[in-house]
């Protein structure tokens, strides 16, 4: 596995930021939602199968593939979770 350098983790963290803003349909600056903003809180409203719907998106964005397995057993409570979870394959696939 490769090593996640700081700027790798920021391009994931701003599309998976621009992700969940569209997925909860509210029209502010991605820049502004903390990684520990939870998924489905006050602020952000991301349901089961727009968390699916938002993986998708996400593999187009940043043109990797991500593994079913990769999700298998982990439970994604905030933005970091996701960010945590995405950002290895991202620099596995970009070294790759």
């Amino acid at each position: 596995m490769t090593a996640v350098d700081a700027n790798g983790r920021d391009e994931v963290g701003a599309a998976v930021k621009r992700m969940v803003v569209a997925e909860s349909r509210l029209t502010i600056d991605p820049a502004t939602v903390d990684d520990t903003e939870p998924l489905n809180g006050e602020v952000l409203r991301v349901t089961s199968v727009g968390f699916l719907s938002m993986l998708i998106r996400l593999e187009d964005e940043l043109g990797v593939t991500l593994p079913d397995d990769l999700f298998a057993g982990r439970t994604f409570r905030t933005v970091a979770d996701l960010v945590d979870v995405v950002a290895p394959t991202y620099a596995d696939q970009r070294a790759g």
